[in-house]
């Protein structure tokens, strides 16, 4: 029996994944990614809740993920007063309950090990490719021209960023999107050993900032501020320090900043004749909850399971019934949990009803573990 293709489009973390997870159906796998660059490791960290974790662990991708990955079982969330001074106003401990809040990974190992596992799958092959312009019909199936020749898929699924041309041409923007005219800066700082387990957040006057460790003497920072005014680097490492000294010591940087544009963003369409959008391309959130990697992980989980169970059965994975399906089971949660974000982003940012509300939530357990179970799976309905 001839197996079906399917081709991903995008070297990111989310094609990476997705070719993985896919891998394990009986298909043919062609990822595509980019020509390679010579570009330094990004600082960038992702936060990714535990049933994500054990998802990405049962995907077996690399046993060095354990390791690399660093635990939090407390978040703590602060407040700026006069003075510059902080106030601790929320705090979940799961220490007890031995649940971690979240597990901290490098965007550039976890990369790295993606990279290697793929290489190993006999069923996925890695063509690389400089830009997809063009994706044509033939016959009943889908083609795309790589290197003079014609590749026929049953199912594309494009992990290409919402920024990318091929999705606006096929696509148009039908999306329901907003600038939060912030940007966010990123770096990682060395200091001194510490039981380092507490995710912190600090709500400033001039935006969000967050303590993230991935290791003992290493933790991660993303700062969300206002563009309206150019800061240099010298100012913000200054700021750094100030904002992080009351809870590290000895600070110093061995990252450089890196800063990119805050947006949101969800789609209308999730899918148009055997083409499926995935990742970024999808939906864009403030990352001040640390949601974006945890949404896609969500989507590729249900991907897989219709999948498998379509292939099982014999049917044709790029039909739009199948390709509906997803849509229909993903789209609502993913609406609701992005909507839900922004509200909470743009409602904190009045102080005095953050600060009021968050108190409040702190004296009951029972919210604690809602917030809790919906950070870790999202919503389920």
């Amino acid at each position: 029996m001839i197996k079906q293709k399917i081709c991903i489009i995008g070297g990111s973390l989310a094609g990476l994944v997705t070719a993985i997870s896919l891998s394990k159906l009986n298909c043919e796998i062609d990822l595509i990614i980019g020509k390679d660059k010579k570009n330094p490791k990004s600082n960038i960290t992702t936060a990714i809740s535990e049933n994500n974790f054990n998802f990405l662990n049962r995907l077996n991708i690399s046993e060095s993920i354990k390791k690399d990955a660093w635990s939090c079982s407390v978040m703590k969330l602060y407040t700026e007063d006069q003075n510059d001074k902080f106030s601790k106003i929320f705090e979940l401990d799961n220490n007890k309950e031995k649940n971690k809040i979240l597990y901290m990974l490098k965007n550039s190992k976890i990369t790295e090990q993606m990279v290697r596992k793929v290489k190993k799958i006999k069923s996925i092959s890695v063509i690389k490719h400089k830009k997809i312009s063009e994706i044509r019909n033939s016959g009943l199936l889908k083609s795309i021209k790589l290197n003079n020749l014609n590749h026929n898929y049953n199912l594309i699924i494009i992990c290409a960023g919402n920024n990318s041309d091929l999705v606006k041409n096929i696509f148009s923007n039908h999306t329901i999107e907003n600038s939060y005219k912030e940007i966010s800066i990123t770096t990682i700082l060395k200091h001194d050993s510490i039981k380092n387990n507490i995710a912190r957040q600090i709500f400033l006057d001039e935006g969000i900032f967050a303590m993230l460790p991935i290791s003992n003497i290493k933790t991660s920072v993303v700062w969300s501020i206002k563009k309206n005014k150019k800061k240099d680097t010298l100012f913000l490492k200054n700021k750094i320090k100030f904002y992080a000294k009351n809870y590290l010591k000895n600070i110093s940087f061995i990252a450089n900043i890196e800063s990119r544009n805050l947006n949101f963003l969800i789609r209308e369409k999730y899918y148009k004749e055997r083409i499926l959008l995935f990742g970024d391309a999808l939906h864009v959130i403030h990352p001040f909850v640390g949601q974006g990697f945890n949404m896609i992980l969500r989507d590729l989980l249900c991907l897989e399971k219709i999948l498998s169970k379509k292939i099982s059965l014999g049917l044709d994975i790029g039909s739009s019934d199948i390709l509906s399906e997803f849509s229909n089971e993903v789209k609502p949660r993913n609406f609701a949990f992005s909507i839900g974000v922004d509200f909470l982003k743009n409602s904190f940012s009045f102080k005095q009803l953050r600060n009021t509300s968050l108190k409040i939530l702190n004296k009951n357990n029972l919210i604690k573990n809602i917030f809790f179970n919906i950070a870790n799976k999202g919503f389920r309905f």
